[in-house]
């Protein structure tokens, strides 16, 4: 069969909807010819590659103000130039991760009859797959409790694709602080988290006198944070792509609770402290993060409630030191690395890829 099958996949901002997208795209590349949609001034041209033809939207993530129903009535006429793109490209299916662009893309597809899936990552599903869900000829759930929430969509419970280095054990760079201490990883998704960065600025000291080594992934977003030097235990970075060895090899991970970030802490069974986003939809990075504190993987701590002081005492009590048959142990990392054990990992790539294939036209 010739590859005369065209997928546009709709997908960009945040490393949360672009990743998983990509993870499918990689995966289905062979079947057919990949079409990428993505908003301008985004993260999109710095993660996906020229083979997956960029097409980029110029609309505005909305601002909480006078203007909001006019932000939105800007995002939804958009629909008319995504017809045009999917007219132009032949479009035969539609693959979408949420988003704003997500939800001009779904009505542009259903009023051309070209079939659209989309993928929710949250377990509190977004906007998007709340009140466009049921436009779609699936909807796949990174979650199965998701479904709950979606009574009118044809769910799928598919787990969340992630990138392919998770899928392969990854060396600890060379740049990484050697020595004994515990490694912990620090990052904020994409973008960052000015709040986390603050407290382990705030922190600095006690870690290093703590003798952690520490990796700390400020994001693209946080200039003013570089003026921290590195030092023999710690290394900072705005960005690198070499976050899957960096969890698979660390001790605990210290983070925002982006879908992503919960779905490579499942898969790596690596114990965390996190930090949600107060700001995120319906409050969803908090109900991912219950998730894993629920299952007694990880520390929950509310941003608003966060301190030096709360911080220094929740590592301390993580790292204590028990004695057990003559050899020293940390009891409670022990205990959430036990608790983050998982046995039924199912196969994201392809659950989603025999669906998405499913769709090939023979001609």
């Amino acid at each position: 069969m010739s590859k005369k099958n065209n997928l546009l996949v709709a997908a960009s901002g945040t490393g949360g909807h672009i990743f998983p997208a990509l993870a499918v795209t990689k995966e289905v590349e062979d079947e057919w010819n990949i079409h990428w949609l993505g908003v301008h001034q985004r993260l999109d041209a710095n993660f996906i590659p020229k083979k997956y033809n960029l097409n980029t939207l110029n609309i505005k993530t909305p601002r909480k103000n006078i203007f909001l129903f006019y932000q939105y009535f800007g995002i939804l006429m958009s629909t008319f130039q995504i017809i045009g793109i999917l007219k132009e490209k032949k479009i035969n299916l539609v693959f979408t991760t949420g988003g704003y662009i997500s939800a001009p893309t779904i009505i542009a597809s259903k009023l051309l009859r070209i079939p659209v899936i989309i993928h929710e990552s949250n377990l509190i599903p977004g906007m998007v797959t709340k009140y466009f869900g049921f436009l779609c000829n699936y909807v796949f759930l990174g979650f199965k409790k998701t479904n709950s929430y979606l009574k009118n969509c044809n769910t799928i419970f598919t787990g969340t694709p992630l990138r392919e280095q998770f899928y392969k054990s990854n060396l600890l760079p060379d740049w990484v602080p050697k020595g004994k201490g515990p490694l912990l990883i620090v990052m904020g998704g994409s973008q960052g988290a000015k709040a986390i960065n603050q407290i382990i600025y705030e922190s600095l000291d006690f870690l290093m006198k703590k003798q952690f080594r520490l990796v700390h992934i400020i994001g693209e977003c946080n200039k003013e944070f570089i003026y921290v030097k590195n030092s023999t235990n710690y290394v900072q970075k705005k960005f690198t792509n070499e976050i899957a060895a960096l969890i698979q090899n660390c001790d605990l991970v210290i983070s925002r609770s982006g879908a992503g970030t919960i779905n490579e802490l499942i898969d790596t069974e690596k114990p965390s402290i996190l930090i949600p986003y107060p700001y995120s939809k319906n409050n969803h990075q908090e109900r991912n993060a219950m998730i894993l504190a629920e299952r007694g993987g990880s520390v929950l701590i509310n941003q608003n409630k966060i301190s030096k002081e709360v911080f220094e005492e929740t590592l301390e009590r993580i790292f204590k030191i028990k004695s057990k048959k003559g050899k020293n142990h940390y009891e409670i990392l022990d205990l959430m690395k036990k608790n983050m054990e998982n046995n039924n990992k199912i196969k994201s790539k392809n659950e989603i890829k025999k669906f998405i294939n499913y769709f090939l036209k023979e001609f």
